[in-house]
């Protein structure tokens, strides 16, 4: 396993997370039993995996507890996420602050290595800085919460504008980001700021339906064309991404996806869900290749550099 230093927080971080949300919340969306779910974490653990992601709204944090019983606490980076709106309203500081207990105790831990405010909107920006950021800051002070971060929400905030709302505050420490080889506009919208103020990056959507399903990857495409995104002269819409499948590049449009993401400036930690032990091992694998060639990568950059209306979902 490869890591890096996630940014000012310090912590010495995997390159590759265990995300236990996604569509499959560690196999628990798929019908999976829980002894499954937790043999897929404990298999990240042993492959060197020393960051895992959940949150509340996943139904994981019981399941990450029981799988991280016997390993000492400061082998694992845990981070996990509770949302600050429920049916539009939002949610009072003192649940908030109710719910990072909610979460110790699921988790089975004294303290939480990052807490972020889940899947941000930009019209829910105000309510975060000025209600609940002071309580979280206290919970800080108090040794509950290392680290406060902040995930955007993606599939429906493509161009990342509860994030650059939320790079106005010096406040946060982690961002989730999503990124991927359809949607690179981080690049240019967060990537620069959070380098500047050495802001550790977790990487969500790096592989989702659209690179994991030809079929949806091709009317992704075709909307990217009708929407001018995407120049169609440029690439094959019955196998657009096939230059990238060769001797010396990828041998799957997956494993290019998650090495197109890990090696990109500014990002450190990318995360990866799946209930499948097998599976967990193939993306491992994927993210300790090598980057891209170089001539991939500009192609990749020139083809959906314009991109920025699609999450690749």
């Amino acid at each position: 396993m490869d890591y890096v230093t996630l940014g000012r927080t310090g912590l010495r971080a995997s390159v590759i997370g265990l995300g236990a949300g996604g569509p499959s919340r560690l196999g628990q969306s798929t019908g999976r039993s829980e002894a499954e779910s937790v043999a897929v974490v404990r298999r990240a653990l042993d492959l060197g995996i020393n960051f895992i992601d959940t949150a509340q709204a996943y139904g994981t944090e019981p399941i990450v507890g029981k799988a991280l019983r016997s390993v000492p606490r400061e082998q694992v980076i845990l981070s996990t996420k509770m949302g600050i709106f429920r049916d539009g309203q939002p949610v009072p500081p003192a649940e908030v602050a109710a719910g990072v207990e909610e979460s110790l105790r699921r988790l089975g831990v004294d303290y939480l290595d990052i807490f972020h405010l889940h899947g941000v909107q930009v019209h829910q920006y105000d309510h975060a800085i000025n209600h609940v950021v002071p309580v979280l800051l206290r919970l800080r002070e108090q040794g509950k919460i290392r680290w406060l971060g902040i995930t955007e929400s993606f599939g429906s905030d493509t161009r990342h504008e509860a994030l650059r709302r939320a790079l106005a505050d010096d406040c946060w420490d982690v961002m989730m980001v999503g990124f991927n080889l359809l949607n690179q506009s981080a690049r240019t919208l967060i990537f620069p700021q959070t380098q500047a103020r050495n802001i550790g990056v977790l990487i969500m959507f790096a592989v989702r339906r659209a690179l994991s399903n030809p079929e949806r990857l091709r009317a992704t495409l075709q909307q990217l064309v009708a929407a001018g995104q995407v120049d169609p002269a440029e690439l094959d819409l019955e196998d657009p991404l096939g230059f990238l499948l060769h001797e010396g590049g990828a041998s799957s449009l997956p494993e290019a996806a998650y090495r197109f993401c890990r090696y990109e400036p500014g990002v450190h930690v990318v995360l990866s869900g799946t209930g499948n032990v097998a599976h967990l091992e193939e993306n491992v694998r994927a993210l300790l290749q090598p980057p891209l060639p170089p001539a991939d990568v500009a192609r990749l950059r020139a083809l959906f550099g314009r991109v920025d209306s699609v999450s690749g979902n």
